[in-house]
């Protein structure tokens, strides 16, 4: 594990973000300011890593330090032994120097200028998503749509990672953009395909956009072929940073982070004032049509037959999947520009606050979820989204990870036939070593427990 002593890095481009006011009071008001920033400066550094555990990345780099050196023209950095993988002889990788002030810049961003405590409403939290978008200049009002987010999981095997680079190249060869979480596995190969179409199409200014938050940063930590990152404060923010930037949505098999994704979506799209909805496309290798369909089986026994309609199920066949985003884009091309809707940002859908709240996953909110059926749809999805956005803390998330260990397995209750569903689909992922990178389905420690 190599290590390198000490650097000072500079910003690639003038640092005008931050006032020296700012600067002061990150670097000596604000410790936990402070260790938000070296955390997410630690992941960032372990670009490409295997390794997603948090805590075991910690105790690696104990010793890691990050200080900003004030500039009468910005800042410094200057590092004490980071992971040696980020450097080139002796010198840092460009993308994660870039990635490392990208973060820097949200953070404080997102502390000194928005820190008003909670959102007064749905459109404050939703203004609020966009004003981080727009610091960061992810959205842009001069490009036509074609933002692909790309969901999917990190635990996959290398004919599932291999088929997601497949459809990102038929994205990039139609000049679509690339959007997912940022991390390995289906976020990585996505754009690693499309920056190859990209290339033959001789388009220069690809984009590959990752959105991050701090909590799953370290065990996601960007891929080597992001080249625009936004750390959003919470999971929450970042999920409708993701369904408002989307002209069209590929959800790849996955995992219980997937699945939260899935369930947060459809908590909109089943909203009775969303009449227009996004486009969405399931796709996998055809040795998926297991998952899809047990997937799908989970969706329509939660959420009811109707559920169908918003997606359609594309095995192999990745020219496929690139034509039926294309069609997709351009159809929301059309119809925003009749309706005079912004093409950078969705802002005609509604997201509703229970959907923007920050959801703690304690043992006691856990057990608080009300799972029943008799929910409209709408609600009932946004419950099952925060029961498995529990269960991602659990597997992967320092806070979540803590509070299992000091409390043993998170307790679900609820009707007991929609327990039985959550439980059928959580057996599937653990079987298919979807649950954890590396672990075997033998070697797995549930985090919950059907209670009943």
């Amino acid at each position: 594990m190599e290590k390198i002593a000490h650097a000072v890095i500079n910003p690639l481009s003038s640092l005008n973000l931050l006032s020296q006011a700012e600067i002061t009071a990150f670097t000596t008001a604000r410790g936990e300011l402070y260790d938000l920033y070296r955390r997410c400066a630690l992941a960032i550094l372990n670009t490409d890593s295997s390794k997603d555990d948090a805590a075991q990345i910690y105790a690696d780099y104990s010793d890691f330090d990050v200080r900003l050196i004030p500039q009468p023209r910005g800042l410094r950095l200057e590092l004490f032994n980071a992971p040696g993988q980020a450097f080139v002889d002796g010198r840092m990788i460009r993308g994660i120097q870039e990635h490392l002030f990208a973060a820097l810049r949200d953070i404080v961003y997102t502390d000194m200028k928005m820190a008003s405590g909670v959102a007064i409403d749905s459109a404050d939290a939703t203004n609020k998503v966009f004003r981080i978008l727009r610091n960061a200049t992810i959205v842009r009002p001069d490009l036509p749509p074609r933002m692909v987010v790309c969901w999917g999981g990190h635990a996959i095997s290398r004919e599932e990672y291999d088929y997601a680079k497949q459809v990102g190249y038929a994205l990039g060869l139609r000049g679509m953009d690339i959007v997912t979480g940022c991390g390995i596995g289906a976020m990585k190969g996505p754009m690693k395909g499309a920056a190859v179409g990209h290339a033959k199409q001789q388009i220069k200014q690809g984009r590959y956009i990752g959105i991050s938050e701090p909590g799953i940063i370290a065990s996601e930590s960007p891929n080597a072929i992001v080249n625009e990152l936004v750390i959003m404060p919470d999971i929450e923010k970042r999920l409708e940073a993701f369904v408002r930037l989307a002209h069209a949505i590929v959800v790849f098999p996955g995992g219980v982070g997937t699945v939260e994704e899935v369930l947060y979506l459809f908590s909109i799209l089943l909203h009775p004032d969303n009449a227009h909805s996004l486009p969405v496309v399931f796709a996998g290798p055809e040795d998926c049509a297991d998952y899809f369909a047990q997937l799908e089986d989970f969706l329509v026994a939660c959420l009811g037959e109707d559920v169908r309609r918003f997606y359609q199920v594309i095995l192999g066949a990745p020219e496929e999947v690139g034509r039926a985003v294309r069609k997709a884009v351009k159809d929301q091309h059309v119809r925003r520009r009749r309706s005079q809707q912004a093409y950078y940002f969705n802002w005609e859908l509604e997201i509703t606050a229970d959907l923007q709240e920050p959801f703690l996953p304690t043992h006691a909110n856990m057990a608080a979820l009300d799972l029943r059926p008799e929910l409209p749809r709408h609600e009932l999805a946004g419950q099952l989204r925060r029961a498995f956005s529990g269960l991602v803390a659990g597997n992967v998330k320092a806070f979540g990870i803590e509070q299992v260990r000091l409390h043993g397995p998170y307790q679900l209750h609820g009707e007991p036939r929609l327990l039985a569903n959550i439980d059928r689909l959580l057996r599937l992922l653990v079987k298919q070593q979807r649950m954890k990178l590396g672990e075997g389905a033998r070697d797995y420690r549930p985090c919950y427990q059907i209670a009943g």
